[in-house]
């Protein structure tokens, strides 16, 4: 692969983000790094989303529009890799923002082999504040044993992870993808990310932790799927446990079931915030009924788990001792929190 035809695909699942659309758009197109394409998802946007897009596409030869009925971003990510033509890819949520010399910056990491990823860092965007978040893994270049060591062994059933489950954030050598997409469940939305990053880290030859590279603005929006209520996010997180036993059996992963539970207890504790953030009056009996039953209960009680932050005590206490005083305490620590972000 030589250096000076190396295109970057760059895709966009939009769905109903006209607010923050055009910034979007805009900073892929302002990219210092020239060889590179714009695919635009639409996924059934029922706002000015998908005229927005049209019209870049007429201004834009390096823009290509593809419109389709909504299935949810894993649904628009695969449609996109699907009619990239481009070396490499990378996502961009269609509410963020990239700064002008990020894929520059990126591609200089690249040693131009099959199996590479390169990953920058973010900042998060909220009302008030702009926070720089950095991956815990070290900077660096992870190869081989060392690859497998302190990357891909501890993906997963972990607190903190190496490096983000995200598809922003990373440059993916596009065959990582390649095979994988058998194991992507559009049905799966909180968790989704895990459909085609966990894989697609499995099969990597080549990371690269960027230092410092704060390129990504994360905008912290009310309305993401992250940050308000989700019915039924229980049934969900089963469909991404089902999905990590899946991948790794059939990658052969040894001895991996008790990282694969102890994320799902990791993943419980959203379900535990989420429902803490339930508007109606049923979020006790909703908590006491998930982690009462016998199912969940075992998992929990079976699976100790290694708490640092303290928000996440408090709710992994909650999953512990569902009580209804505790979790009336809870909730209000939720409630008062939110008021502050």
């Amino acid at each position: 692969m030589k250096k000076k035809n190396v295109k970057i695909s760059v895709i966009v699942a939009v769905y109903n983000n006209q607010d923050y659309l055009e910034q979007c758009i805009d900073s892929v197109l302002l990219q210092t790094y020239e060889n590179l394409e714009l695919l635009l998802v639409d996924d059934g946007s029922t706002d000015n989303s998908g005229a927005i897009c049209d019209r870049y596409a007429d201004q834009d030869k390096r823009v290509r529009v593809i419109h389709q009925p909504n299935g949810g971003c894993t649904a628009a990510s695969l449609t996109g890799l699907r009619e990239i033509s481009g070396d490499y890819v990378m996502f961009v949520d269609s509410d963020d923002y990239i700064e002008t010399e990020t894929l520059y910056e990126m591609a200089k990491q690249l040693a131009w082999k099959k199996g590479e990823i390169i990953c920058c860092n973010h900042i998060l965007e909220k009302k008030s504040q702009k926070i720089p978040t950095i991956c815990p893994a070290a900077p660096g270049v992870y190869e081989g044993e060392r690859l497998k060591r302190e990357i891909k062994d501890k993906l997963i059933g972990n607190e903190q992870r190496t490096i983000p489950i995200s598809r922003c954030l990373k440059l993916f050598e596009k065959s990582v993808f390649e095979g994988n997409e058998k194991y992507c469940d559009t049905r799966i939305h909180m968790g989704e990310d895990f459909n085609l990053v966990y894989p697609a880290v499995l099969d990597s030859t080549r990371v690269v932790v960027m230092e410092e590279a704060l390129f990504y603005h994360y905008r912290y929006v009310e309305t993401s799927m992250v940050h308000c209520y989700v019915p039924d996010m229980v049934e969900g997180l089963e469909r991404v446990r089902d999905f990590l036993c899946r991948v790794s059996e059939e990658k052969g992963i040894q001895d991996n079931g008790e990282a694969i539970e102890r994320e799902y207890c990791y993943m419980l504790l959203l379900a535990m915030k989420n429902e803490l953030r339930n508007p109606g009056k049923q979020y006790l009996q909703n908590i006491r009924e998930i982690f009462l039953s016998e199912k969940v209960r075992k998992r929990v009680l079976s699976t100790p788990l290694s708490v640092r932050e303290r928000s996440n005590q408090l709710l992994y206490l909650g999953m512990q001792y569902p009580e209804k005083i505790l979790l009336r305490i809870l909730r209000g620590i939720i409630r008062m929190y939110d008021r502050k972000r």
